[in-house]
Formats: C-alpha cells, structure tokens, sequence
C-alpha cells in the first residue's frame, strides 16, 4: 500500500495565462476515471490475469489500486507504460480482514470498494479524508444491510468511517431483492451491481424513483458485458443482475470524456479548433455528448476514427439544458455560457450540491467574483451573458471546479486558482496540457 495521501497542505495558487485569439491544438486525455474503476473491481473479482491499457493516473485510481491490492488482487504496473497495469484475480475469494481500506477524497472508490468489501469475511474499515468523511453514503450502507452485510458506522451513520464484514454467499436463496431512490448518485448503484453477479441468485434493483445519470449505468453495464458478466437488465425503474461471474480478459480503456470536456470548451470559449485525440464516435460515456451541447450553442463537431473535435468561427448562443445525464460537466457549461449572446439555464441537477463541493452554490459564487451573471436555482443555474474581470477563486477541494476556471482563465485575464494540485484527483498533468493549449500560435 502507498503512503498516504493527504490534504492538509494546500499548493500555490495558479495564475492562468489567458490567450489572445483562436486556437488550435490536439489533446491528449487521461484514460476514463469511470472505465477503470469499474473494470477493476471486475479484474479483481475474476478468476486469472487482466490487462488493462490506458489506466489513468489520478488519485482516485491510485486508491482503487490500493484497496484492491489489500482485498487480494495481485497488482502490477508495466515499467515501460505506467499506464498498463496487470490484475491477477481474486476469483472472487478476497482477503479477510481486519484491515483498513482508505480511499482517500475518492467518492466513486470509496463506493466501490464498500460495496465489495461486503464480498469478503471481513471486517473491513473504509474511510477516507475529512472533505470524503462530509459526503453522503446512506443508501448504499442501507441496500448492504437490506442484503445481509453487518455495517457499523464508525461516527455517524451513512458516512465514513464504516465497518463492513460481508454477507454469507454460501447460502442457497433466490435474487435479492433492494430498494433505492434513482434520483440521487448512480454510484451507489453502479456499486451494487458490480458486485451482484457474486450474490447468491443475482440482485434485483428496484428504483423507488426515476433515475438520473443513466448513462453512467449504461457504462456499468457495458463494462460488466465485456468481462463476461452480460445477463444484466436494465427495464425502466428496475435493474437485474444474475448470478455469474467475471472472465479475466485484456481492456482498453477509452479517453475520459469528463476530462475531454475543458479542452472542447476551450475551443468554445477562445475560437478555432481542438480535437481530443482517440475520442471517437463509438464512446461509452455519455459525457462524451457534451460535445453536441456545445453543437446546440453554435460549434461545429465532428467525430471519426481520430477523436472528436470542436470548432467555433461565430457567436455562442445560450441554450435551455437538462443535464441530469450530464452532471458532471454543469461546471464546464457554467464557464462557456458567460461568452454566449444569450441566457443559459442548466436545470435538472440539484443533487450535485454533494458531490465533491456544492457544485451549485460554490459554483455560482466563485463565478460572481469574476463579474459572472450566474444565478442560482433550485435544481440548476441561471448564467446571463457577460464577464468583468479576473479574480482569485476558490477550488472547494473540487477538481471539476478546478479545470473549468482554468478554461475561463484561457479568456479572461487575471484568474488565479487557489490550491490547483485538486486537479491531481483525475487529471494530474491538466495544467501543463492547459498551457499547450492556449499558447499564442
């Protein structure tokens, strides 16, 4: 196991150098966040030895890395491309406790792997860093319990730190069966059904209200498919997933279409052109529909077998958007819509107030300090055309707060971004690639 990571000293603030006309630039992106940590709680689970290309470096993989080491996963980087890491399965069969499993600010890990954990004998801690310990997780730790797993909060139920020891898979039962709301983070989901296939009988998911973020679902289950986990259904407002389980297999894992979002925007933002090399049509992520959100406000885009691109010659327009499908990238929409000619309303999103930061309300005010119109709604924001002046703005330990102020900084003179190494959660070398492309050319 790494040392651990901690957040306790802030790195110096980042002033972004603005760029004084059109760009045009090729990026390359991190491998998908979402991708790897889904394929490598099946890599862990599978019986023989994974390849998996393209494993990003942020934080939050790193502690996926860590967690599934402990639980048993044999783990291995190539020394010629740390992006390729070699995972001998568990079959299923994880280490017992007692240990600890610190996933550190990563809510998606610390999601997984508590839902994993409720595979092994146990008893298992999972915990993370103070901002981590704030975030909810009650819905999870409830369908755990509804499935026979002892948890034991170790300060305040539905938060870390939590005690897990596992459900008994050797009984004889038919499907389990939980209930959960789906207007609140598909992580909690994803989770579940990560681990049914290793259930007696499989799970039946069974959402007690719409859900949102479907297509991270989608990603969960295409994910499962490939190593060999394919009897899932997805039918309105319930989820099944059979018994089975996973094949060791080799797996590339395709750009982040959450981090191909800021250089697309920037392409917005500034004019001229950026193509996120090896983005290409047949992406899994549905934020990789962002790109048709910047199509609406005025871009041309284009995918082929190369990447996706984004062009702007003319005026932005503000749109009228339902990003519940797209919540992760309201940040990046919230810094294009202020160079539009009209309003933008994002609506659809209120539950993103507890991801990493209060994506709507910090977001609204740290936009406010650099002269931004932007109003905040219930379920979304409010952006009118315009901008003032640079501004010192606040990261709220978000990474996507991060990395959308950088890409208003590209425009705006003046931005500086306080504690710039969050960005380390998902994208470790942003502000480098940032610079590459607003280079004056």
């Amino acid at each position: 196991m790494v040392a651990e990571r901690t957040d306790t000293t802030a790195t110096a603030p980042y002033a972004v150098r603005s760029t004084s006309g059109p760009i045009d630039a090729v990026v390359d992106v991190p491998g998908s966040k979402s991708i790897a940590n889904r394929a490598l709680i099946c890599a862990t689970l599978a019986n023989g030895v994974s390849v998996l290309h393209n494993v990003p470096g942020g934080d939050d993989t790193a502690a996926m890395l860590d967690c599934v080491a402990l639980l048993g996963a044999g783990v291995t980087t190539a020394s010629d491309d740390p992006a390729a890491v070699t995972i001998q399965g568990t079959g299923g069969a994880l280490r017992p406790g007692p240990m600890t499993l610190h996933t550190q600010l990563a809510g998606t890990t610390s999601r997984f792997v508590t839902a994993l954990a409720a595979l092994g004998s146990g008893p298992y801690e999972i915990d993370g860093l103070a901002p981590l310990r704030a975030r909810p997780m009650a819905p999870l730790h409830d369908a755990l319990v509804a499935l026979g797993a002892q948890v034991q909060p170790g300060e305040a139920w539905g938060h870390l730190p939590v005690y897990v020891t596992g459900v008994d898979r050797t009984r004889t039962s038919p499907r389990s069966v939980v209930q959960m709301r789906g207007d609140i983070s598909s992580q909690y989901i994803t989770a579940l059904m990560l681990v049914a296939p290793y259930l007696p009988g499989g799970l039946k998911i069974e959402l007690t209200t719409s859900l949102v973020s479907r297509p991270y679902v989608a990603i969960t289950s295409a994910v499962m498919a490939s190593f060999g986990a394919d009897d899932v259904q997805i039918d309105g407002d319930v989820i099944t997933v059979g018994p089975g389980s996973y094949d060791a297999r080799e797996y590339e894992i395709e750009p982040e279409a959450s981090s191909a979002s800021y250089p697309l925007a920037a392409a917005a933002v500034c004019g001229g052109r950026v193509l996120v090399r090896g983005l290409g049509p047949d992406a899994l992520q549905g934020d990789a529909a962002f790109a048709d959100v910047l199509a609406s406000m005025g871009c041309e885009v284009g995918r082929t077998s190369a990447g996706t691109f984004v062009r702007r010659s003319g005026d932005l327009i503000g749109i009228e958007i339902d990003m519940a499908d797209l919540s992760d990238l309201v940040p990046t929409l919230a810094v294009v819509a202020p160079f539009a000619t009209t309003p933008t309303r994002i609506t659809g999103v209120g539950f993103i107030r507890a991801k990493e930061s209060d994506r709507l309300g910090d977001l609204a005010a740290e936009l406010r300090r650099c002269g931004v119109d932007a109003i905040e709604l219930d379920d979304g924001l409010q952006i009118n055309p315009g901008f003032g002046r640079g501004a010192r703005l606040a990261t709220h330990h978000d990474h996507r707060l991060a990395m959308s102020f950088g890409v208003l900084g590209l425009r705006v003179d003046g931005i500086i971004v306080e504690d710039p190494n969050v960005v380390s959660k998902s994208w470790p070398n942003f502000w480098t690639t940032l610079e590459t492309i607003g280079a004056d050319r």
